[in-house]
């Protein structure tokens, strides 16, 4: 008997220790699967929209502050309800009544208060003057549209913020040698794959996906890997050294780097610029575009010249 009990004393030791990496491998695997199905419908159903801005209405009073503003949830019910399944719709008051939760985990394992209900005060460098540094500034004009949310029919919560004042590229006065992000994404969506069930934290069940540019759309949706910011690299040496870490992992393109910028909330601390792998043949070289997650500008570099960070996502 006493061998007995030692014995289911040992298996119990082994089984507290063991159980909560398995499970804590399974709901990634069940995360990393969920969150990659739900891309697919997000890409497929913006394809059949002729285009993502334009709308509802927003009606200002004299001092300019918005009095009526349901563009977010017309886009909603007149676009994505028309191409995707949708349960239900909540305004911006009543977002918890589609299962967006009241708090969550960022990249930096930080607890951040809340999502704010309205487009600028998620992300303030989306509208006004950004200062890109030597002396050069950069104006842009987004409206303070309020946010919406809805559950799909497979039990994911999302949160939109819709921007139907968005541009086609060159559209903003901006050539090939620079690009500014913040005019070129028109819905960015925030995603709680099991709504308030935990762990409410982003790179587990809570994500985004960002649509650019108002026709011929482009879909994304990079899940930055956590805590490996690469410093002091040049932009050939970032495919190398994100596959080293992990084969499904690689280096953000510039559309994927201004979702990061436009979901920096998320993200946590960001400093500095970040090599895309974009590349360009530009003034009789090759380029890439150096991103500034700060405040949504790039510049084509030489891949060769400058020495930035690079920082991993999955697809």
């Amino acid at each position: 008997m006493a061998e007995i009990l030692l014995s289911l004393t040992i298996i119990g030791v082994v089984a507290a220790i063991t159980l909560p990496s398995l499970t804590g491998n399974i709901n990634e695997r069940t995360w990393n699967t969920q969150r990659k199905a739900l891309y697919a419908r997000f890409s497929q159903a913006i394809a059949l929209l002729p285009a993502l801005n334009g709308y509802g209405t927003i009606t200002e009073d004299e001092s300019g502050s918005i009095t009526e503003d349901n563009v977010t949830e017309t886009f909603i019910t007149a676009g994505l309800s028309t191409v995707l399944k949708i349960n239900n719709i909540c305004d911006a008051d009543h977002l918890a009544d589609c299962g967006i939760t009241s708090k969550f985990v960022d990249l930096d394992n930080k607890t951040v208060a809340s999502f704010p209900g309205k487009l600028v005060e998620f992300n303030s460098a989306i509208d006004g003057t950004i200062s890109e540094g030597n002396g050069h500034t950069y104006t842009v004009s987004n409206k303070n549209t309020k946010a919406a949310a809805f559950e799909t029919a497979n039990g994911e919560s999302i949160l939109v913020y819709y921007n139907p004042n968005c541009k086609a590229p060159g559209s903003d006065g901006s050539g090939s040698a620079w690009y500014y992000a913040q005019n070129r994404v028109c819905a960015n969506f925030i995603y709680d794959l099991n709504g308030t069930k935990g762990p409410n934290t982003v790179g587990k069940d809570i994500g985004f996906i960002t649509a650019l540019h108002p026709s011929d759309s482009i879909v994304v949706a990079p899940m930055p890997v956590t805590k490996n910011h690469i410093k002091g690299s040049q932009q050939p040496d970032g495919g190398k050294v994100c596959s080293a870490i992990d084969s499904d992992i690689r280096m953000p393109n510039q559309y994927e780097l201004s979702a990061m910028f436009y979901n920096r909330l998320l993200l946590g601390s960001i400093t500095g610029y970040y090599w895309s792998s974009s590349l360009e043949f530009y003034n009789g070289r090759t380029t890439a575009y150096l991103f500034s997650l700060n405040i949504g500008y790039s510049t084509l570099q030489h891949e060769r010249t400058e020495n930035a960070q690079i920082w991993c996502i999955k697809r």
